[in-house]
């Protein structure tokens, strides 16, 4: 199988299922950084990034947005001072994807070269 991080999304529509549990348990070991968390009975993926600074904390920000932005899938990026928590999850579905886990996989790759 193809590194998740090589992988693109695919166009997620309304009706496009959500992972099954079994997915789910064998997307999660791909990406071990990584929680599923419930928000508000959404299913999503979430990792907190340090930084020494809030400089670098937006640059980083910055990088993911335009890395959402070309692959047409956006996350919940909340900079702080020292750190972003990034949560990703298919909006159109409420729930996940395996577009999220490609993300999650992407944005582990853009940490990795900082």
């Amino acid at each position: 199988m193809t590194a998740l991080n090589q992988q693109s999304c695919e166009a997620c529509r309304a009706d496009a299922p959500r992972v099954t549990d079994e997915e789910l348990a064998e997307l999660v070991r791909m990406v071990p950084e990584w929680r599923a968390i419930v928000v508000d009975g959404i299913m999503q993926l979430e990792r907190v990034f340090t930084f020494k600074n809030f400089k670098q904390a937006m640059a980083f920000s910055n990088r993911l947005a335009d890395l959402a932005e070309s692959e047409g899938h956006h996350p919940g990026i909340l900079t702080e001072w020292g750190k972003v928590t990034v949560t990703w999850w298919s909006h159109s579905i409420k729930g996940l994807h395996r577009n999220d886990f490609i993300m999650a996989a992407k944005t582990d790759a853009l940490w990795a070269n900082e």
